[in-house]
């Protein structure tokens, strides 16, 4: 009798066993790669701008998250294993990333995952890899030792961001208030405009060669008094990058909300000019020191700043900074169709605020983005341009933000559910 009751109660032994080491183990399978999935997924939809390079560059980067030269790739079985290769038992597949164009159809996997590098906006991974059996390996339905486990994750724009973070302090007004949607900008995306340091008084700068139209810029106020930098330096900083994350509030004294981080700007909310950088007469000979600062930073976009002799006189500490910012990929002069043919990236892209005029005091009406131009001649603006012109493509919101919130817990003013603009990169399920 002992011994049948033994024969009945090893399997189920064994079962019980199964279930806490096996199935355990297919749990961590399972969250290895949902968190591998993840991050692919949000790597590849950052890299969804609307350009023709949108998907090869969204696709490098979802593979980038597989490359262990640095041992940081993302693995399974207990990091042990690379997705997408084989130990000779377990093999793991990672398909090719697929692309949509809106959310309802990545998540219902409609249009096979088509959609073309000017309309995607939304990336799904699915990863499929083989999952070891220990003690189940023993019953007669899992005799191969394994079983397939999958993942899939898609990401891509969030609703429009009430606020903004990351951006440029660049506030850019409206040729057109009424026009919620490109604020009075061409709406084909195929003007190039001098953007002009705003200034007082005529004759207005000219164009610049190879532009159409000009329009005015000021630099908005987030000087950091708490920042080891130089006010030059961080000028530079924040024009070849965004502006840095902070936790300090930001500098503007009439803000709606004061505790608003100073590298976050809110729609519906006021800013300030930079104070060392005001309005001057437009018929002035004399470059303000803190717009060339400005200017070295976004001319780091398009070629080494230390080609430039007036950037390392504004620029208290540029032999140290300017190394981190490296030119565009992509510089050819006059792209046609000028944005879709854009093939860098994203280091010519600049998030801006839409104001409603430049006064002591702007509302910010949206975010909007530029694409920085070289000259037709294939040379470059000067950062020390007396009006500190910059050729400029209005492109709209085609490039996701890095950071902000589509929420109202800064921008109190903000119209939720009926703003246009540009998103960030979330994870949809």
């Amino acid at each position: 009798m002992s011994l049948q009751l033994l024969v009945i109660l090893v399997p189920v032994i064994f079962g019980f066993m199964g279930f806490a080491i096996d199935l355990g183990r297919l749990y961590l399978v399972r969250g290895e790669l949902n968190q591998a999935a993840n991050t692919m997924a949000l790597a590849a939809a950052a890299q969804l701008n609307g350009s023709s390079n949108a998907l090869s560059n969204a696709t490098t980067a979802a593979q980038q998250s597989l490359d262990d030269s640095l041992g940081t790739a993302n693995k399974y079985n207990f990091g042990s294993l690379l997705i997408g290769q084989t130990n000779g038992n377990l093999v793991s597949t990672l398909n090719p990333p697929a692309y949509f164009a809106t959310a309802a159809d990545a998540l219902g996997n409609t249009g096979n995952g088509q959609a073309g590098a000017d309309s995607a906006h939304y990336a799904q991974i699915t990863v499929l890899s083989d999952a070891p059996l220990l003690f189940w390996s023993l019953l007669p339905v899992a005799q191969s030792r394994k079983t397939s486990v999958g993942a899939i994750a898609t990401a891509g724009l969030s609703a429009p961001l009430c606020t903004g973070c990351g951006i440029v302090p660049i506030a850019v007004p409206a040729l057109n208030t009424g026009d919620p949607l490109n604020f009075g900008f061409d709406s084909t995306f195929s003007t190039v405009y001098t953007l002009f340091y705003t200034c007082t008084g005529t004759p207005l700068p000219a164009a610049l060669t190879g532009t159409a139209v000009s329009a005015p810029y000021v630099l908005f106020n987030r000087f950091d008094t708490a920042s080891a930098l130089a006010e030059g330096d961080q000028l530079f900083v924040d024009l070849a990058q965004g502006l840095p994350p902070s936790t300090d509030p930001t500098p503007n004294a009439c803000t709606a909300d004061p505790n608003t981080p100073l590298h976050c700007a809110n729609v519906g909310d006021c800013e300030q000019f930079w104070a060392s950088a005001p309005q001057s007469s437009c018929s002035s000979s004399a470059a303000n020191p803190s717009v060339e600062a400005a200017l070295c930073g976004i001319y780091s976009r398009l070629d080494a700043p230390s080609n430039q002799g007036i950037c390392s006189t504004v620029v208290p500490d540029l032999a140290a900074l300017a190394g981190s910012y490296l030119p565009d990929l992509d510089l050819a002069p006059g792209e046609t169709p000028p944005y879709f043919n854009y093939a860098g990236d994203g280091r010519r892209i600049i998030t801006a605020a839409i104001v409603d005029g430049a006064g002591a005091t702007m509302t910010v009406l949206g975010f909007r983005q530029f694409l920085i131009q070289p000259n037709p001649d294939g040379t470059f603006f000067s950062p020390s341009d007396p009006n500190g012109r910059i050729p400029a493509l209005y492109i709209g919101y085609p490039a996701p933000l890095q950071q902000g919130w589509f929420d109202t817990r800064h921008a109190a003013s903000c119209p939720v559910g009926s703003l246009n603009g540009p998103g960030k990169v979330v994870l949809h399920q």
